[in-house]
C-alpha cells in the first residue's frame, strides 16, 4: 500500500517528466533540438539493399554498359588487394574501411574506354586514352575502373599511380651508374618494383628475358630467365632498382602480345595495359635540384625516362590508358585542366595521337545515387542532410563534383 506521502512524491514526479516533454518538443523546431532528438533516440541503421536503384550486381566491368551508369558495384576484397596495392586515392581508401566495402560508381568515360579496348585490334601500335576533367570530378576512379576489366581480362597490368611522386620531394637521389647525364631514385623504384610484383606474380615466372643484363661487374642476369629473377633482384639490391626498372619495361614493351617464350610455344600472348595517373607530371617541372642547385629536368630522372618510351606507341598487344591530374600538377594554374595546358606543347605533341575522353562531375542521375548510397552507408547522420531541403543545400556547395561531394558529407 502506498501512503500518502508516497502518492504526493509520484504526483510531483509526473508533473515533472510532463514540463520536461513539453520543453523538448518546442525545441524540435530549431537545430539544437533536432540534435537533442537525433541523441535522445537513435535512429535504426538503414538495411542495406542489394537491389536498391544506386547498386547493380554486375560486378564483371565486361559486362557493364550504359543501363548499369550510375550505378555503383563492388570489387571483392581480394582483387582490390591485389590490383591496387598502392593505386586508390587517400580519401577513398579510408572511405572503403568505414564502409567496409570497394564500391566504385559505373560512370561513361570508363564505359567508353572498356568499349574500346573490347574492339581495338592489338596487333597493331598501342592505342593511347587521355582522361580529363576538372579536379575532383573522378578521372581516378575512372581509370581504376578500366583498370579493372583489363585484370579481369587476364592482362598484366603495369600502374603509376601518381606520376607526380615521381618528380618532387624525393627523400633519395643519385647519379645514375648506368647513364652519367641522369638521376636514379631507388626508394621510389623499390616501392614501384613490390607493387608490380603484388598484381602480376603469376606473369613473373612465365615471361623471360630476351638478353643478358649486366648490374654490376660482378652481378648479372643471364637471358632466358624468368623476369621474377631481375624484380627480385631490383628488390634486393636497391642501388640497381631504377635499371631493374628500366630493364623490365624494355621486357615488357618487346614481349607484349608475343608468346611467353620458345620453349612455350602452346602458353596463349599476354596483353600490357600500362596505366599513368597524372600523366602531365611526366613534362612538367621538377622540384629536385643537383649539387650546383640547378633544377633537375624530367627527361634526366632514370624512371620518367623510362616510363616516357613506355606512353610511345610504339609497341603492340595491349593498351595505354593515362589520365591528367591538377592536385599535384607543378606550377600550373589551379583552374587548368585541358589537356594542351597541363601537358604542354612537348607532352602534348609527345601524346599525339590519343583518344580524350572528358570525365565530368555527377549528372543528375549519378548525383542522386551517390546521395542514396550515402544514406544506405548511413554516412548521412545530420536528420537535416536527409530532407529535401538539405539535400538541395549539398548540391548547392559540391556543384555536384564528386571529390567536393564526399569532403562536404565527411562532416554531416
Amino acid at each position: 500500500m502506498f501512503t500518502v506521502f508516497q502518492i504526493m512524491a509520484l504526483h510531483r514526479l509526473s508533473l515533472r517528466l510532463r514540463q520536461t516533454v513539453t520543453q523538448t518538443r518546442s525545441l524540435h523546431g530549431s537545430g539544437w533540438g533536432q540534435q537533442l532528438g537525433s541523441a535522445a533516440v537513435e535512429p535504426e541503421p538503414p538495411v542495406r539493399s542489394e537491389h536498391a536503384f544506386f547498386r547493380t550486381a554486375e560486378g564483371d566491368p565486361a559486362h557493364h554498359s550504359e543501363h548499369h551508369l550510375g550505378q555503383h558495384y563492388t570489387l571483392p576484397p581480394a582483387t582490390m588487394r591485389s590490383l591496387f596495392p598502392h593505386g586508390l586515392p587517400p580519401r577513398f581508401q579510408l572511405q572503403v574501411k568505414t564502409f567496409n566495402e570497394c564500391s566504385v560508381m559505373v560512370r561513361e568515360p570508363a564505359v567508353e574506354i572498356i568499349s574500346h579496348l573490347k574492339r581495338a585490334d592489338y596487333s597493331k601500335p598501342a592505342i593511347r586514352y587521355l582522361l580529363y576533367g576538372e579536379r575532383g570530378s573522378g578521372k581516378t576512379m575512372s581509370l581504376c575502373h578500366a583498370m579493372h576489366y583489363c585484370y579481369n581480362q587476364g592482362w598484366m597490368i603495369l600502374h603509376i599511380p601518381d606520376a607526380h611522386l615521381w618528380v618532387k620531394n624525393c627523400s633519395e637521389l643519385h647519379p645514375s651508374a648506368f647513364h652519367s647525364s641522369r638521376y636514379d631514385q631507388p626508394i621510389q623504384a623499390v616501392q614501384w618494383l613490390r607493387n608490380f610484383r603484388v598484381t602480376n606474380e603469376h606473369f613473373l615466372s612465365k615471361i623471360k628475358t630476351t638478353r643478358r643484363y649486366m648490374w654490376t661487374k660482378r652481378e648479372s642476369t643471364e637471358e632466358g630467365q624468368p623476369l621474377k629473377e631481375i624484380v627480385e633482384h631490383g628488390l634486393s639490391r636497391v642501388k640497381s632498382s631504377c635499371d631493374v626498372v628500366g630493364a623490365l619495361l624494355r621486357e615488357l614493351r618487346l614481349q607484349a602480345g608475343a608468346r611467353g617464350g620458345p620453349e612455350e610455344e602452346g602458353r596463349k600472348r599476354f596483353r600490357l595495359a600500362v596505366a599513368v595517373d597524372g600523366t602531365n607530371a611526366l613534362w612538367g617541372r621538377t622540384t629536385l635540384k643537383k649539387e650546383d642547385k640547378t633544377m633537375i629536368a624530367p627527361e634526366e630522372l632514370t624512371l620518367v625516362h623510362n616510363l616516357r618510351k613506355m606512353l610511345k606507341n610504339d609497341w603492340c598487344g595491349g593498351a595505354i590508358i593515362t589520365a591528367l591530374s591538377q592536385t599535384g600538377s607543378l606550377f600550373k594554374p589551379t583552374s587548368a585542366y585541358l589537356p594542351q595546358e597541363l601537358l604542354g606543347e612537348e607532352g602534348f605533341v609527345s601524346l599525339e595521337p590519343f583518344l580524350p575522353v572528358p570525365v565530368p562531375v555527377y549528372g543528375e542521375k549519378e548525383f542522386e545515387s551517390c546521395y542514396q548510397y550515402y544514406i544506405d552507408r548511413n554516412w548521412l547522420q545530420h536528420p537535416q542532410s536527409r530532407t529535401e531541403e538539405g539535400k538541395k543545400e549539398i548540391i548547392f556547395l559540391s556543384n555536384r563534383n564528386p571529390a567536393v561531394l564526399e569532403r562536404l558529407c565527411a562532416s554531416l
